[in-house]
């Protein structure tokens, strides 16, 4: 199938980017065919934020939606508040200390996954096409190594690589451009930057895991449009992370703790240290008779200025949390991603205008779209990005209480005479090397859930719906089958039981009392498509690719 642009990804990013193109193609008399994938089951089944958006990519693009009696945000932030915890106790922030970039008044809460579906029907009413269920797997590429599209992924392939009877072909989608907006650590988008090299001369990428449970509250414990955000316990002082707890619609609190990846200690257990937070005195009563309504987790970038790779490649680009968009210190990226799928429809479009008509032909090669890439750091993205680029790397520098206290004085300075005493810092190490073997560290512990407050992971994975056909091949991918006894057992104790928030791996033992024999064992079924092992293991052994189309978790309202 053939058109002229072909868009990896349904989320703000790539629904902005189809969007803004048939909107410019329609005041320049064009007729652009653009086609979004998706590899959910539907537009928003695999959206996973906070969310508090900052509105200025939804104003950009859709000028009215605040006056649509369907806008997908309806809750406006009215309280902010900042508490740094200690195990027993919270101290408040004063917003006076804040910078007013981290301020959240006038943003608004509410779902990713909503903000989504509202996106997809606003494109589809411009004759975007949408196919959800349908996961890139494969770039294609001509013989001068340009992309022209991709191909997705055969269905009813069994374990054993037979032909299944609903066994359906993929479909080769050819385009003269093609933007992968797949969030972050996208499968495609992973191999365009290896392929081309888009990474050179840039900082390693840096990440976070992040964890979100949806509730519904007690009335008096409900407080519409507030919006908080902790620091401190229960992580320790050089494991960076924090959480947020954002009140909206009738009843509802999201919760969500966020952990960077560049944590050294292999015991540490993100997701434990999750539900032990919500055992803080500060934070447990919001949930006195609350009841827990989903669950999700997904990798975020967190690199920011210093990380973001060259943007284009031969016949595409990319856009959205796939380029690495996030604000860290804001916990915010949606705007941005909205703004770099606008910037990049307008780079195509502008360069259709001012193509020849007889090399606009799709057999000519198209040319890269330059003006994407050199335009992002002065625009509004840049803008955002560029001041809180050194909040990171002294964070991971000098532990949370140092860090956050140094980054606070260099977003003032930067603030208010527009310069930073530190220039820009480099981030150092990627996540994966960051791990010191198990006997430099001191074993971490947690306390059992109590089914309440506290869950396990495998309760938690059945809220958040989660289902793939389980006779497929595994689409977690080991270079070699031997490295997580052989190698990460002995020596870290093999992280990917703790850090994966899906109870996906697991070391079992031929006998549990002598611990011999012990198996690596994959339960690919629990995937929630965090990206999560293909980050931080040491080894670099996981390679996560996509399933068959559909499967993974399907969000309601994340």
């Amino acid at each position: 199938m053939e058109f002229d642009i072909v868009i990896v990804g349904a989320g703000p990013a790539g629904l902005a980017a189809a969007i803004h193109l048939k909107q410019l193609a329609e005041k320049t008399g064009k007729d652009l065919s653009v086609l979004v994938i998706e590899k959910g089951s539907e537009v928003g089944a695999h959206i996973l934020s906070g969310v508090v958006v900052d509105p200025i990519g939804l104003n950009a693009l859709l000028p009215d939606w605040q006056e649509d009696a369907e806008r997908p945000l309806k809750t406006q932030v009215n309280e902010d508040t900042f508490l740094f915890l200690t195990e027993t106790k919270a101290q408040a922030l004063p917003n006076a200390l804040m910078p007013k970039l981290m301020g959240n008044h006038g943003n608004f809460i509410g779902s990713l996954g909503e903000v989504t579906r509202y996106l997809a029907a606003k494109a589809e009413a411009l004759g975007v096409e949408i196919y959800p269920g349908f996961a890139g797997t494969e770039l294609l590429l001509d013989e001068n190594g340009t992309v022209v599209g991709v191909a997705t992924g055969d269905m009813g392939i069994g374990k054993d690589g037979s032909h299944k009877s609903d066994y359906t072909r993929g479909v080769e989608l050819r385009a003269r451009y093609t933007l992968l907006a797949e969030g972050a650590r996208g499968s495609l988008s992973k191999q365009a930057i290896a392929r081309f090299g888009l990474d050179k001369g840039r900082e390693p990428q840096k990440y976070g895991i992040g964890f979100k449970e949806l509730w519904e509250v007690q009335p008096q414990h409900f407080h519409a449009g507030r919006v908080q955000h902790t620091l401190g316990w229960p992580l320790d002082r050089d494991t960076g992370g924090g959480s947020f707890l954002y009140h909206f619609g009738e009843n509802l609190v999201a919760v969500g703790f966020v952990v960077h990846l560049n944590y050294s200690n292999p015991t540490l257990f993100p997701f434990g240290e999750f539900q032990k937070f919500k055992t803080h005195p500060e934070i447990r009563k919001t949930f006195e008779g609350a009841k827990r309504l989903s669950y999700g987790a997904r990798a975020l970038t967190e690199g920011g200025w210093q990380s973001v790779p060259k943007l284009t490649f031969p016949g595409g680009a990319l856009i959205g949390c796939a380029a690495g968009f996030i604000n860290v210190p804001r916990i915010k990226g949606s705007h941005n991603a909205i703004l770099s799928g606008m910037e990049a429809a307008k780079a195509i479009v502008d360069l259709w205008e001012s193509t020849a008509p007889e090399a606009a032909t799709p057999e000519a090669a198209p040319a890269e779209l330059s003006a994407y890439e050199n335009g992002w750091r002065t625009s509004a993205i840049g803008r955002d990005l560029y001041p809180v680029r050194n909040m990171k790397p002294l964070w991971s520098r000098y532990g949370t209480p140092l860090g956050i206290m140094l980054g606070g004085m260099d977003l003032w300075t930067q603030t208010l005479f527009n310069t930073s005493f530190f220039g820009t810092l480099p981030h150092g190490k990627p996540d994966y090397a960051c791990l010191k073997p198990l006997a430099e560290v001191t074993p971490k512990t947690y306390p059992k859930p109590d089914g309440v407050l506290t869950f396990d992971r495998l309760s938690s994975v059945f809220v958040s719906n989660t289902h793939h056909a389980e006779d497929q091949p595994c689409h977690l991918r080991l270079t070699d089958a031997d490295i997580p006894v052989k190698d990460n057992l002995p020596v870290y104790g093999e992280p990917a039981r703790l850090y994966c928030p899906a109870a996906v791996y697991e070391i079992v033992y031929a006998d549990e009392e002598t611990k011999k024999d012990p198996r690596f064992v994959i339960n690919a079924q629990n995937c929630v498509h965090c990206k999560t092992c293909d980050i931080k293991d040491p080894a670099q052994n996981i390679n996560w690719v996509p399933p068959e189309g559909g499967g993974g978790p399907n969000y309601p309202n994340m």
